[in-house]
């Protein structure tokens, strides 16, 4: 399945859709200018995004003006004035910018949303394979722990008799 963000060029847009006049719509994400397309037709919707972007590109090309680069790395945000004078004393006290302090904690939102999603498909590739194994071994059964095994039993030198069991629940 296609998401409705487009990329071209360098550029982004979002697609939306008006329910009450049935047309989609998209503007170029994260630039100054203003530069927006629409269409009817589902189809023709990325056509038309391209179209916009490149129309922007001659547009600044013609005035002799640079066209807009998304995210330059600069935003304004707006926080609660008591958090901000928390903030701003907690990075004088530690000798951080706010722009530092701020940067380090996007980082580690961006970064804690890589590793959530890393565990989550790891997490899927251990259940996945957990109901592989229930398909095989529909009853109980018992094996013996191989000398070689990662395994070391408690006690005694042999290897112990492992009674493994698998229980499906589904929701529904």
């Amino acid at each position: 399945m296609k998401k409705n963000i487009l990329e071209y060029k360098g550029y982004h847009t979002t697609v939306e859709f008006d329910a009450e006049t049935y047309v989609l719509r998209g503007k170029i994400e994260g630039i100054n200018d203003f530069v927006n397309f629409e269409s009817n037709d589902p189809r023709t919707i990325e056509q038309e995004f391209h179209k916009a972007v490149d129309d922007y590109l001659i547009f600044c090309q013609e005035v002799g003006k640079e066209p807009d680069k998304e995210y330059k790395g600069t935003f304004n945000i707006r926080i609660q004035p008591t958090l901000h004078k928390k903030l701003a004393l907690l990075a004088l006290k530690n000798g951080d910018s706010l722009n530092a302090v701020v940067e380090k904690a996007i980082q580690a939102y961006v970064e804690e949303s890589k590793v959530t999603s890393t565990e989550l498909q790891q997490t899927i590739r251990i259940l996945s394979a957990a109901l592989a194994t229930q398909r095989i071994y529909k009853k109980e059964c018992t094996m013996q722990i191989a000398a070689e095994s990662k395994i070391i039993p408690f006690g005694g030198h042999t290897s112990p008799n492992i009674k493994m069991s698998y229980q499906e629940t589904r929701l529904s």
